[in-house]
């Protein structure tokens, strides 16, 4: 029995588990709780709020983070010391390790981008986005040699690390600013409640592509055609927005 295979079986193992914690709350926060949290009276909320949340928000940051922290020991044993990151063996060099400081340096560009261009016009911020991610797909695949499996599990190590980036360094110190306020009866500063919502609004748009990333070795039917992970991207978040739009319209009892 190889100390590999066995590595990577759980640390496999513990990624998914952490991913369903996390993702599932997601979820349940952006078309559950958004629809269901305006029906409540200011009592009701200074009750139901401060003992919720704070329970739901534990997993869901901590999900967020075993999966990111596994993720990355996972792209390290399977795609690193494993080999298959490169259409050719022994293929690193400055462009293969440039496009991996991209993968992961990118999440600053991302928050950046988002303060500034995305604080007047989101829409032009997302195509902003979508260009530089298909930019960095074609690089990762003609530039630095990644096989099909190598440019796509590196796109997906990005998003979910801007996924974590936003759950630990936007989301969360924003709604302990928000749940406080709600438990002392106050209003929640506005900007505050537009942020986290919005970067978890992002997350979940980010959630359905980044699954075809993690399954990206039964999806090899469409490698050579690099484009067509920008396509799984854009079909992603035509799904997530069709969601999105179906959730206010589920009625309760």
């Amino acid at each position: 029995m190889q100390v590999t295979s066995v590595l990577e079986s759980l640390f496999r193992w513990a990624h998914v588990v952490a991913g369903i914690l996390w993702i599932g709350l997601l979820y349940f926060f952006n078309w559950v709780n958004s629809a269901f949290a305006p029906t409540m009276d200011g009592d009701t909320k200074k009750k139901v709020v401060p003992e919720l949340l704070p329970r739901a928000l534990f997993w869901f940051r901590w999900g967020a983070a075993w999966t990111w922290f596994t993720g990355v020991l996972l792209l390290a044993l399977v795609f690193y010391h494993g080999g298959i990151l490169f259409e050719s063996p022994n293929s690193w060099g400055p462009a293969a390790y440039a496009m991996i400081a991209v993968t992961f340096l990118a999440v600053f560009l991302y928050d950046a981008l988002m303060k500034t261009l995305g604080k007047s016009n989101m829409m032009a911020a997302v195509v902003v986005g979508l260009i530089l991610v298909a930019a960095a797909i074609w690089l990762m695949g003609n530039w630095a040699g990644f096989s099909y499996r190598g440019y796509v599990i590196h796109i997906g190590a990005m998003f979910g690390s801007m996924m974590a980036f936003n759950v630990w360094y936007r989301i969360w110190p924003a709604q302990q600013k928000i749940i406080r306020a709600i438990k002392n009866g106050e209003s929640p500063d506005p900007a505050l409640v537009g942020l986290a919502g919005m970067r978890s609004k992002h997350n979940t748009y980010m959630s359905i592509p980044l699954v075809w990333m993690m399954v990206n070795s039964h999806t090899t039917w469409a490698a050579s055609r690099w484009w067509y992970l920008v396509g799984a991207i854009v079909i992603g978040w035509w799904i997530g927005s069709m969601l999105f739009r179906k959730a206010p319209k589920v009625p309760g009892f």
